[in-house]
């Protein structure tokens, strides 16, 4: 009887090169992925358009529901608000505190951001950028569907706008953080919502809480005076489309042109993709590898679609120059989310730091309706 021969296991491939250290590892990217999916699709279903005679859904009974792992649909609303046609579509997630929102968008991002290093080794920063935006439009257009009217006229001209001006901004910050150090870029794009609230400031508890902020994330950022002109360059024009990013997504969000807020997004990432498409060139490698491309959809679901979702709902609810301000909370949930997901523990400065932002969203938060001023729900 002839002896059975055992070959030996196949040793493991990855796509990603083996000296390379991702700062997030694997098994809890994937993890945190399959723990977010639920929740992402009561989401989904929840701001998706609604059905005639359906019920209220909130927040809570969300959470449930994603516990659940998708065993019942659930039922949709549709709310209405004769002044911003946008939050017709919002549920009670709309009802949870701006600073909460924008924690939760920061995580999201901050995940994507830990996809996106797969990226990095085969593709430019602009074509991760581009790959960014394909990934966020794909995600979009499947989610959204938008109607016949948001792809003519003043929408299609204000989304695309919008689409061009967010994508350029990632596209630069991209080329900023190739050629500076993180905190200097940070630091550096962080003008553009500082010179947005500080225009809109009114009075001195304003500019206190401006103040504050800008000295939180300077301490957050570790600045280092280091890195090339052009990176400089970079990173002031990413300043500059951040703000745009801020001015226009305002109008988005409050747009009287019958079309929601969300589907100009899809309209305005897929203009964006097309009119940013030469930045293919610098994504070669990533199209003979599906994993890869995975990571560019999912890079753009977490980073992009998600974090400007939840901005779209923000910017319903409060001011241009508030939302600036609580753009600061971004580099605090970026420091969170490293000492709890990576262990990297803040220094005592970042701490200052993220004590000082946190005093400066807590001071402009919490002041009280001035006489004669517009509500917090109100465009500046």
């Amino acid at each position: 009887m002839p002896s059975i021969v055992r070959r030996p296991p196949r040793p493991p491939t990855s796509p990603l090169p083996a000296d390379r250290a991702w700062p997030l590892p694997l098994l809890l990217q994937t993890i945190g992925l399959a723990q977010m999916f639920p929740l992402i699709c009561e989401l989904y279903h929840a701001v998706s358009r609604p059905q005639a005679g359906s019920a209220p859904i909130s927040w809570d009974e969300i959470i449930v529901r994603a516990g659940r792992r998708g065993r019942r649909t659930p039922q949709r609303v549709l709310l209405q608000d004769e002044r911003v046609p946008e939050l017709r579509t919002r549920t009670r997630l709309a009802s949870l505190p701006a600073p909460a929102l924008f924690v939760l968008s920061g995580i999201s991002m901050y995940l994507g951001a830990a996809l996106a290093v797969g990226l990095f080794d085969h593709a430019t920063p602009s074509g991760v950028a581009w790959m960014r935006c394909l990934g966020a439009a794909l995600v979009l257009l499947a989610w959204r569907r938008p109607p016949k009217r948001a792809w003519r006229g003043k929408a299609l001209l204000l989304a695309g706008t919008f689409g061009v001006v967010t994508a350029g901004m990632n596209v630069v910050f991209y080329e900023a953080i190739a050629r500076l150090p993180l905190g200097t870029a940070v630091a550096l794009e962080f003008v553009g919502p500082v010179a947005v609230a500080a225009i809109g400031s009114r009075g001195k508890r304003d500019l206190l809480a401006l103040l504050t902020v800008a000295f939180g994330v300077l301490l957050i950022a570790d600045v280092q005076l280091a890195g090339s002109p052009l990176g400089v360059l970079f990173a002031l024009l990413a300043a500059m489309a951040w703000a745009g990013y801020i001015l226009l997504g305002k109008r988005v969000a409050l747009a009287d042109t019958g079309v929601s807020g969300f589907d100009s997004l899809a309209v305005g990432f897929v203009v964006a993709t097309v009119l940013l498409s030469p930045l293919a060139l610098g994504t070669g490698p990533v199209w003979g590898s599906a994993w890869l491309l995975l990571l560019g959809v999912g890079v753009g679901l977490l980073s992009t679609v998600i974090p400007y979702t939840l901005d779209q709902i923000v910017l319903g609810k409060v001011g241009r120059a508030r939302f600036a301000l609580l753009l600061a909370l971004l580099p605090a949930t970026a420091a969170v989310v490293g000492f709890v997901a990576l262990g990297q523990v803040p220094t005592t400065v970042e701490m200052i730091g993220i004590l000082a932002v946190v005093c400066g969203v807590a001071l402009r938060s919490g002041e009280g309706p001035r006489r004669g001023a517009r509500s917090p729900e109100e465009p500046p």
